[in-house]
């Protein structure tokens, strides 16, 4: 690991593209409106939490800007150190959940983040990506959004995109399930083998990659007719949202166990979910195609 952080411009970049996702999603639903906080964490440092509710395409989201510190690191932040649990940190992101009215808009969720461990000689870490989740999948929106999701990463070698994918496949996955939450994208953590310069490039080129291909997705899917059949299998599949953020969501775990603002680490929460006992899609209806197609690990550049 090479080169000094330069946190001033980290902060700089991340600041600025929380204003550009909001930019954004108000373009796109004109009936949105934003309820800002600004609040302080316990231990140094705070955040600006921007929240959406009942708009005419979202009927909820959040857009999260945080920087904190704290004296022991959480277990929950890194995978490869478990040794830094306990070190005093920073800790700076941002987090965006978008959960659309339409039943055929996918909901869409991305983070960008960066960490620093330890007192002496910091360890940095970069982590974050995007995934999609659809309802209702059409095959075009998907391999476009995995096409953004290569060229996000061609800079940065051949092997970068499978990489990354795959840990987004493996990440975004529900065990007891036995499927994924979506569609897949781009995950990556514990990233700081390039040096600073070209990891915080990447992480640049992943957040600067993920508004337009979900705003394509949005347009092309917003006017799309729907029932309450729609609507319920929504709610249904918004739980699977619920059981993996609440499950195995690292981000969210991290925030609770580091005594976080629970209003914002749980902005992910979707306005409504359903469970029911023992469903299953009727064969060949749109609904077991969402199963039997897309809820498993695919090489969608290939189709």
């Amino acid at each position: 690991m090479s080169e000094t952080p330069d946190l001033k411009a980290l902060k700089q970049y991340l600041e600025d593209w929380q204003e550009q996702l909001c930019a954004a999603i108000s373009r796109l639903d004109n009936a949105a409106v934003w309820r800002e906080d600004n609040w302080r964490h316990q231990a140094g440092g705070g955040g600006r939490s921007r929240a959406l509710a009942e708009g005419e395409v979202f009927e909820k989201g959040g857009i999260n800007y945080s920087r904190i510190r704290g004296k022991r690191l959480a277990p929950a932040s890194t995978g490869k150190r478990p040794e830094l649990a306990g070190q005093p940190f920073q800790a700076t992101g941002v987090s965006l959940v978008l959960h659309p009215r339409n039943p055929y808009v996918p909901t869409a969720h991305c983070n960008l983040r960066f960490f620093s461990c330890g007192d002496k000689a910091p360890v940095w870490w970069f982590g974050g990506g995007y995934d999609l989740t659809p309802c209702y999948p059409f095959r075009e929106d998907v391999i476009a959004w995995h096409r953004a999701a290569r060229d996000a990463c061609l800079a940065f070698g051949e092997t970068a995109y499978p990489l990354f994918k795959k840990n987004c496949d493996d990440y975004f996955f529900l065990p007891h399930r036995n499927e994924t939450r979506g569609v897949g994208g781009l995950f990556f953590d514990d990233l700081n083998e390039w040096g600073w310069e070209r990891s915080f490039a990447f992480m640049r080129s992943v957040g600067d990659s993920f508004l337009p291909a979900y705003e394509d997705i949005v347009k092309r899917r917003q006017a799309t007719g729907y029932g309450q059949r729609e609507r319920n299998f929504q709610a249904y599949r918004r739980a699977r949202y619920v059981e993996f953020n609440l499950i195995y969501d690292r981000g969210t775990l991290f925030g609770l166990q580091s005594k976080g603002r629970t209003e914002s680490i749980l902005m992910s929460m979707p306005p409504v979910a359903r469970w029911i006992y023992n469903w299953t899609p009727a064969e060949g209806s749109a609904e077991s195609d969402l199963y039997s197609t897309y809820l498993r690990p695919r090489d969608w550049l290939k189709e």
